[in-house]
């Protein structure tokens, strides 16, 4: 019985290795070749990724490698390809889209939707309006493709939302190259405190005089808050801090933002980068005077 298993163990291994040795032979091939993407053009790697892509869809890898580009560092599909997937797979009537509103304005919309061939339901995906478009900045940019032909753009996104809900076998969570190209690239690098527009010297205000000063927390306590802020990371401890000033983690993130931190989104703490946890741990006082000033 064991020298069947190791028969087997090494049929197998035998049969990874020739796979292997085919993909890379295919994948030298398509990088020789001018007729492949610039991206591919002399890139073993990535067409012997593209070939991988290619046998899970079921594809011609050639026709795969025409239809995926790489959009900051990622392979995204084209949203045509994508649409031919989706229509080819076998499992819903081709593809359709309702289009509704005032062309042009903020409520065109567009949905796509299919019939399922198993038994005949309608399928809707999501609604993408040009609203929407321009909440996300897919619209806001220079050379948007949003700006001179919406009516494309609203099918196609609306098609890789519709895949991504009803067919994430075929996108295998990858995005469509247009999406790839609308998504902003977050920068949360802190500027130099320097030049930080939170610290710029203010003329000095008169002392107000015979005001008691006011104690925020008592020395126990105090000291007792030390000790457990020493044994969190720095995010647990940015969150305790920010708890214990009794502000939310929004209202402080609007402040840095207002004064040109923390990049322009809106994202959890948790995804706050090391060193913008860093320089709230620095400026945190500041920090919470500012956001304080600005709920009232």
């Amino acid at each position: 019985m064991n020298t069947e298993i190791i028969t087997t163990t090494d049929t197998q291994i035998q049969r990874e290795a020739a796979a292997f040795d085919m993909l890379q032979r295919q994948a030298k091939m398509f990088s020789a070749s001018t007729l492949v993407p610039k991206d591919f053009q002399g890139n073993i790697a990535n067409c012997a990724i593209a070939i991988n892509i290619a046998k899970r869809l079921g594809t011609d890898p050639f026709m795969t490698i025409q239809n995926v580009d790489i959009i900051h560092g990622r392979p995204s599909f084209r949203a045509t390809f994508l649409i031919a997937m989706v229509n080819s797979s076998g499992r819903f009537e081709p593809l359709q889209f309702k289009m509704e509103g005032t062309e042009g304005a903020a409520d065109r919309s567009c949905i796509a939707w299919a019939k399922s061939k198993d038994d005949g339901s309608v399928l809707e995906g999501p609604k993408i309006t040009l609203a929407m478009a321009k909440a996300e900045g897919w619209s806001t940019k220079s050379g948007s493709k949003w700006i001179t032909m919406p009516e494309l753009m609203l099918r196609y996104r609306s098609a890789a939302f519709f895949a991504r809900l009803y067919a994430p076998d075929i996108t295998l969570g990858m995005m469509t190259a247009d999406e790839a190209q609308d998504v902003a690239v977050r920068d949360v690098t802190p500027a130099p405190a320097r030049t930080s527009k939170l610290f710029v010297e203010k003329p000095k205000q008169e002392e107000l005089k015979d005001i008691p000063p006011v104690t925020y927390f008592k020395s126990e306590i105090a000291r007792l808050e030390t000790e457990e802020l020493s044994a969190k990371s720095l995010l647990e401890q940015i969150v305790f801090r920010i708890d214990s000033a009794g502000i939310k983690w929004s209202a402080m993130l609007e402040t840095l933002q207002a004064n040109g931190e923390g990049g322009q989104d809106y994202y959890p703490i948790e995804e706050a980068s090391q060193e913008l946890l860093t320089f709230l741990n620095t400026n945190f006082a500041p920090l919470v005077e500012l956001t304080k000033k600005g709920l009232k």
